[in-house]
């Protein structure tokens, strides 16, 4: 059973309603994408390794701490949706004890003062309430603690198939603001600099493999699709002509993408 927690925020989508609840299966199923670069662009960097106590915020299916546990850091994610730390919470049943989840909201979020060494936002640090995340992390973190906002997402105008797929959503969800982007440094919200200082920051394009199963079901888990307050037909319908464009493409093909980072230190 479905939990519904619908958002609306007018900074996304025109205000329309989106629950990423809805689309938590496909998340487990799909976004699970991210290459080993990705994840050593933190550890070479000496972020979320051993020693370390780590909080992912937004965490999702808990895609960041399942693949980054092995690397030695002691892991909470939390996420404003029970139905995605539901799935991160089965996923994460072969790990033993290694991951801890809780339900939250980012600005609700109830820890001690210093728990954390490292805390990460990975594809959603665009949805917090900034004024009210800013301290709130900075609280949470160690002296010297390092926050990190991250981002991985395809290049539609350098990469043929994945402009034709933000197409189809467009045409099925025209409110949906999730489109159109370009390679660019990952903008730090102007909140964060009163507590924190710019440490790193880069990026780089990455190809990311896929299948047209696994494509197709990575644009549905998106906030356009599967997340969106289309209805159950509109989504099948939309699906039904997505893989029938797929149909003209090979059987399994990359997808150019980019990585982009930024690290905060607590002032």
């Amino acid at each position: 059973m479905i939990c519904i927690m619908e958002i609306r925020d007018l900074r996304i989508d025109r205000g329309r309603a989106f629950d990423w609840g809805k689309a938590s299966s496909d998340y487990a199923d799909y976004r699970d994408i991210y290459p080993e670069r990705f994840y050593r662009s933190l550890t070479d960097r000496g972020l979320c390794v051993k020693g370390q106590k780590v909080l992912d915020v937004g965490t999702g299916t808990g895609v960041l701490p399942r693949n980054m546990l092995h690397f030695g850091a002691s892991w909470i994610g939390t996420d404003i949706s029970e139905e995605q730390i539901f799935q991160a919470k089965r996923l994460s049943e072969h790990l033993g004890d290694g991951i801890k989840y809780c339900v939250s909201g980012a600005e609700k979020l109830m820890f001690e003062p210093g728990s954390f060494d490292i805390i990460t936002a990975c594809q959603c640090f665009w949805y917090f309430d900034h004024k009210r995340t800013s301290p709130l992390f900075a609280k949470m973190l160690s002296c010297g603690g390092k926050l990190v906002f991250m981002m991985m997402n395809w290049l539609p105008f350098e990469d043929k198939i994945a402009y034709k797929s933000e197409e189809l959503v467009l045409k099925y969800n025209p409110h949906w603001s999730g489109g159109g982007d370009t390679f660019h440094p990952l903008s730090v919200p102007e909140e964060y600099y009163e507590f924190f200082d710019i440490a790193d920051s880069f990026e780089y394009r990455l190809p990311v493999h896929f299948t047209r199963e696994s494509w197709n079901g990575r644009i549905r888990a998106c906030r356009g699709i599967g997340a969106s307050s289309l209805s159950d037909k509109e989504i099948a319908d939309w699906e039904k002509e997505h893989l029938t464009m797929l149909g003209d493409f090979p059987d399994e093909f990359n997808i150019l993408h980019y990585a982009a980072f930024a690290v905060l230190e607590k002032k």
